[in-house]
């Protein structure tokens, strides 16, 4: 069944569908599906993640599905696990496309996004998103077939920035950071924009991923005393370890994180050292009631217990997919990835239905906007500390 139009402000047919407020035609002529890839890590050190990618995309392409699909055609996800090695995701990645006509793919990593983009390039048939958020991929030049459901590394950090400056004028920063690709990402975009905003960063630490003993790093932040010190290119470890010694010496500074240090439930044991955790989100937390938020509430009804903001990202991704499909078949191009990408950079003022808070653009490869959010240890949840922020393109 084909969407109708919906009015002047971007409501999408998704979200129509969320609320069971949709205008259906009569059925379209038969047509293909439209097939999403997954090259998916549903085993391995980024399950966590996969798992609830996973299933936002199941979700998301049966709430499209039930709709009618899109103009007639229904969404066809094929997803195979990775293990989240690159070589297993370029090996699926393979493997689906050959037995799949596939138009949208969502890769595992910031590795197999590099890895593979060439060979988008040189088909010009497949637009891809992915669970990475590396800087490097926000390059419309480079990456034309890519893009980012969500802030960059950089723009996640220059957030906390904007927040930093309007809270604590010309306050002192140290940087976290783990000694990875991932880690070292936004390092020099952060120094940079901290300056432009009066910011002082006086101490840049980095260390292993899998540190245990911080002691020496907990010492050159007491001899810095930063008033805000930033993590980035961590899940959790060592993070509760670092306040757990800053606090213990005295340290008044204020703890930041990005993304994949923000989901609710990776703090939950360690609580009374988490309160006052602070970071940026992209996204809605799945137990947030502000505001009208019909697609958080068909989230809710399909999976009553808690989704990980994994899944929220997941979810977001499917949508801005199938969106770019929607706009795409409605001026009635073919489905190549240069048309669908431009259907993507043409989304202004996009109702996300709560997925977001606020309307979205997409003007290049990311959507730049996010929350700083703070840890309630007393009640183990997430709470909102600043407005939606967005990043200037």
């Amino acid at each position: 069944m084909r969407i109708l139009p919906t009015h002047r402000k971007v409501l999408s047919f998704a979200v129509a569908a969320g609320c069971l407020a949709l205008g259906l035609n009569a059925p379209a002529r038969a047509a293909d599906d439209i097939v999403i890839g997954a090259s998916m890590p549903m085993t391995g050190v980024f399950a966590f993640a996969g798992i609830a990618l996973n299933n936002a995309f199941q979700d998301y392409v049966k709430i499209v599905n039930d709709a009618g699909g899109i103009n007639g055609r229904k969404i066809k996800y094929v997803a195979e696990d990775t293990g989240y090695k690159v070589d297993n995701s370029v090996a699926v990645f393979n493997r689906i496309t050959s037995q799949e006509k596939v138009s949208l793919y969502y890769g595992d990593s910031t590795a197999f996004s590099k890895t593979i983009n060439a060979e988008l390039n040189r088909r010009g048939d497949i637009m891809m998103a992915g669970a990475s958020f590396a800087s490097e991929l926000n390059d419309p030049k480079n990456f034309p077939d890519q893009f980012i459901a969500g802030p960059d590394y950089s723009e996640m950090i220059g957030i906390l920035l904007e927040y930093i400056a309007k809270t604590k004028p010309g306050a002192k920063i140290a940087l976290v950071n783990s000694d990875t690709e991932f880690g070292r990402d936004p390092i020099a975009p952060t120094e940079k924009r901290a300056a432009e905003l009066g910011l002082k960063v006086v101490e840049k630490i980095a260390t292993s991923p899998t540190s245990v003993d911080v002691s020496t790093e907990v010492l050159k932040l007491r001899r810095a005393d930063p008033d805000y010190t930033i993590f980035h290119g961590y899940i959790l470890a060592p993070l509760p370890e670092f306040m757990t010694q800053a606090k213990q010496l005295g340290l008044k500074t204020k703890f930041m994180g990005t993304f994949w240090s923000m989901d609710n439930a990776i703090w939950a044991k360690s609580a009374e050292v988490a309160d006052g955790f602070m970071g940026v989100m992209p996204y809605r937390y799945y137990f947030d009631t502000e505001g009208k938020s019909p697609m958080l509430e068909k989230i809710r009804q399909i999976r009553p217990e808690y989704q990980s903001t994994g899944y929220m990202q997941g979810f977001l991704t499917a949508m801005l997919m199938t969106e770019a499909v929607k706009r795409t078949l409605d001026a009635k191009k073919d489905l190549t990835a240069a048309n669908m990408k431009a259907s993507l950079n043409s989304i202004k003022d996009f109702d996300t239905g709560g997925i977001i808070g606020v309307p979205i653009s997409i003007p290049g490869n990311t959507v730049p906007v996010g929350r700083v959010y703070q840890y309630d240890g007393a009640n183990k949840t997430m709470k909102p500390v600043s407005d939606w922020i967005k990043i200037a393109k």
